[in-house]
């Protein structure tokens, strides 16, 4: 069990009993600002929302609060990118009616349609014909996490070593909204991170860091909506629901909690690199690993 825990992991001392998964208002804005923080940072959010209540002894908090909060950080990232995304779509609508289709503002336009396409088809494929057998499947075990945020790590440290961080958001064209979409695709794999294979895609293709980042923040808000708007069906008559109190402060813990990480990271990407990231996610992978191999945590 989790509250028997060696004295050698001080850290995870506060761990209790797994089975312990009511969901307080207090825990629920810590769960909200791990969603917030790092749902736009290159660390997973799926990662951290499952292992920092564990660690925690309060238990994974499920899909459905999950999701629920996870439509804050979609708010937040409406609200910071709304200039952008308004700019983005009304040059595609016009180059369209226009029939420019050769156009930059077209292609940069149907790059983010498409690009949208592989993680919204793959994601309704899980949901719907796999459903309960992919939410417990080992892919999604603990120590799966940690070990496909390792894999992350290494491929974030190569796209950091050979990209050439040339081109900035002016140049962005269709084939970047087809790989980076791609890419997105990988982050069902729970630990992969969303905005960290985006990112990773991003800097592969010659983006500039910071262009990288915005690129995929704006390239994720349809699939981070549609998938919050798939999954939110699950609450209704949910034996797990969460009460309205709990969940309304998750909800804005995430909203305030992912402005500031998304404002931070677009900032810190300007004069940085993404080796921060890279560090931390080999670090959390092994911490990880480690804690299941000495039973500090459970690979649940």
């Amino acid at each position: 069990m989790l509250g028997t825990m060696p004295i050698s992991w001080p850290l995870l001392a506060v761990v209790a009993d797994a089975s312990d998964q009511t969901i307080t208002l207090f825990r629920a804005i810590v769960i909200g600002i791990v969603q917030g923080l790092t749902e736009f940072l290159p660390i997973s959010s799926t990662a951290h929302v499952k292992v920092v209540p564990v660690v925690l002894g309060w238990g994974a908090p499920g899909v459905s609060f999950t999701a629920v909060i996870q439509l804050g950080s979609v708010a937040a990232c409406l609200g910071y990118f709304w200039s952008d995304l308004s700019t983005v779509t009304v040059k595609f609508l016009n180059a369209l009616l226009a029939q420019r289709f050769d156009s930059d503002d077209f292609r940069l336009g149907l790059g983010i349609l498409l690009g949208t396409l592989p993680i919204v088809v793959v994601g309704l494929y899980l949901k719907i014909f796999v459903g309960e057998a992919y939410e417990k499947s080992i892919i999604r075990s603990t120590a799966a996490i940690a070990i496909t945020s390792i894999v992350m790590a290494i491929l974030l440290a190569i796209a950091e070593l050979i990209g050439k961080r040339k081109r900035d958001f002016a140049k962005l064209g269709l084939s970047d909204g087809v790989l980076v979409g791609i890419a997105q695709a990988f982050a069902l794999v729970p630990g992969a991170s969303r905005s960290g294979s985006t990112l990773t895609a991003g800097l592969f293709a010659g983006l500039k860091r910071e262009t990288a980042a915005r690129f995929s923040f704006l390239l994720g808000m349809p699939a981070i909506l549609i998938s919050g708007l798939v999954s939110i069906t699950d609450v209704v008559g949910s034996d797990s629901a969460v009460e309205i109190v709990p969940l309304l402060g998750g909800l804005a813990a995430a909203v305030v909690s992912s402005y500031a990480a998304i404002a931070w990271l677009i900032e810190f990407l300007k004069q940085h690199s993404t080796w921060v990231f890279v560090w931390y996610r080999l670090a959390f992978g092994v911490v990880i690993l480690i804690a299941i191999a000495t039973r500090s945590i459970q690979n649940i």
